[in-house]
């Protein structure tokens, strides 16, 4: 390469393509929030039931083929033949351009036999639609492999967030005018997958003239002399792809798994069909409610794991033992946080959001997925940055063929609850065997009994004292208005001071000690409060 990056300029870069990782699933999680007040539960359905074709592709793309890519780049020897890195562009490119028209042609003329096995034959349209965006995999994902592989982070947070904005504002745009003209809802939903699409070659164009903008060692065109294994580059290709994005792609398999077998369930149980739909859309509110609770954990895993990367392969092996220890303490103690403070606004932030209370006991047992789903990213994530690829994806498959199996023996066993029930068996199977692993492997003790003590006692505090303001102070607070604003005033307060309980007795704990803090991101301000309170204590 013409240009070597120091580890500053790397981290620098990290860091960018961390807060953009961030801002794509805050908008994510975001857009669907007016997208369900635009079209209610039943167009919610709609695009819900699509969605996961769609976004495995783009989540292949991003987190899976261009780390892939990047990796088998960085690999080449800065001394091999000057073209084998277009030689090897090359063979992954036409080997993406086949895979994208074979997975084009499957779902484009296959949307009829997928739309009539979901139980919906109007969701065909749709998938047509949504199929373009696999002619978007081969340019993405070399482009931004490429960036990656050379350390340039900031096009690739750049493309990511221009995908995001022009997804949103699409979708947005265009479901407002279909439901203020036509009120048409497959409609709206053909909108939502256009977004997708026109989303994705948004980033492409900005990558194409970052790529122009950079030297020539970056560009495709030179071919090696030396002859390249074809079939070692794409199994290479292959499975770190998959190995990579398979933590990333579980709960989109998972969704894929419902839209197949939760409608028609439904209707074989004896619903309405109308109303099958409906719940499908009510159950579908989780998505957005469990991306809210993975934010924390999804920054974990972007920011301390490539430290625990960089300590193991400079033999530092106390220091990544610590990263490791923090990053899963950290995970469980937030994902716990996440998924009992939205169990306990449960029917405020479901009417703050989506107008309705409907199903609020279905949605407190799918946000438990946010506890087993906060492991999952980050041991997987620190397994991956130790080069244990196979096995934890291994388990995440198994976790898969739990939730395919019991689907629908569980919704027919329990109602529409059973399809959340049923998530969190396959989920919690998944990080039982990854711990297992993580230990056989590593021989790290993640936590000590103190650790899950402290941690009982904060979550135990929180309940409690959230409990108490709900009976006793919330039949007082704005008793004459009803409704969103009410629930909304409810909403903040009780998270407020579940928060301020929780993090107080994890300060007055010492569960995490100041340093730990100092590591974490946005850690400083806990930091000082924990020694406030240290101080105040001495005082005493």
């Amino acid at each position: 390469m013409s240009e070597k990056w120091g580890m500053k300029a790397y981290l620098k870069g990290v860091a960018l393509l961390t807060i953009a990782a961030l801002v794509v699933k805050i908008l994510s999680m975001v857009y669907r929030v007016p997208f369900q007040n635009l079209v209610g539960d039943h167009g919610f359905y709609i695009y819900q039931q699509v969605y996961p074709f769609i976004a495995i592709f783009v989540t292949w793309t991003a987190s899976g083929l261009a780390v892939a890519i990047s990796k088998i780049l960085a690999d080449i020897e800065d001394t091999s033949d000057e073209g084998e890195r277009s030689t090897v562009l090359l063979i992954i490119f036409i080997f993406l351009v086949v895979l994208s028209i074979v997975c084009f042609s499957i779902l484009y003329f296959g949307a009829r036999f997928f739309a009539y096995w979901m139980g919906d034959i109007k969701l065909a349209g749709l998938l047509r639609i949504g199929s373009f965006v696999a002619f978007s995999m081969p340019l993405l994902a070399i482009y931004k492999g490429v960036f990656q592989s050379v350390g340039i982070m900031q096009p690739v947070a750049y493309a990511q967030i221009v995908e995001q904005t022009v997804r949103v504002a699409v979708i947005l745009g265009g479901t407002y005018i279909i439901m203020s003209t036509t009120e048409s809802l497959y409609g709206a939903g053909k909108i939502a997958l256009l977004g997708t699409v026109v989303g994705e070659f948004a980033g492409i164009l900005l990558l194409a003239v970052y790529i122009k903008k950079q030297s020539t060692d970056i560009k495709l065109g030179r071919v090696g002399k030396r002859k390249l294994a074809t079939w070692g580059i794409l199994k290479k290709l292959i499975v770190l792809s998959i190995s990579v994005s398979m933590s990333s792609l579980v709960l989109l398999v998972f969704q894929l798994i419902d839209s197949f077998t939760i409608y028609s369930t439904l209707k074989e149980s004896g619903m309405n069909p109308l109303r099958a739909m409906e719940t499908k859309g009510i159950y579908d509110r989780g998505q957005p409610l469990v991306q809210v609770g993975l934010v924390i954990a999804s920054s974990l895993s972007l920011a301390i794991v490539p430290l625990v990367a960089h300590a193991s392969k400079r033999n530092q092996g106390h220091n990544a033992e610590r990263y490791i220890q923090l990053t899963y303490r950290t995970a469980l103690l937030f994902g716990l946080a996440a998924a009992v403070g939205l169990i306990l606004v449960m029917p405020n932030i479901n009417m703050t959001l989506f107008e309705t209370t409907d199903l609020s006991n279905v949605l407190s047992v799918f946000v438990l997925q946010i506890i087993w789903l906060s492991l999952i990213l980050t041991l997987t994530a620190m397994l991956q940055g130790l080069d244990y690829l196979k096995i934890p994806a291994l388990l995440l498959v198994l976790g898969v063929f739990v939730k395919l199996f019991f689907n629908k023996l569980f919704i027919l066993q329990f109602g529409i609850a059973g399809a959340a029930w049923t998530g969190n068996l396959a989920l919690f199977i998944t990080v039982i065997g990854l711990i297992w692993y993580f230990k056989k492997e590593e021989k790290i003790q993640l936590a000590l009994p103190r650790f899950y003590f402290g941690a009982s006692l904060a979550l135990l505090a929180m309940i409690l004292v959230v409990v108490l303001f709900t009976i006793l102070a919330e039949p007082m607070i704005f008793p004459s208005i009803a409704g969103r604003a009410r629930a909304l005033v409810l909403c903040i307060s009780k998270a407020a001071i579940g928060a301020f309980v929780f993090l107080t007795m994890l300060a007055k704990l010492k569960i995490l000690s100041i340093r730990d803090w100092y590591l974490l991101p946005f850690g400083r301000r806990m930091a000082s409060y924990q020694l406030a309170l240290q101080r105040k204590n001495k005082q005493n």
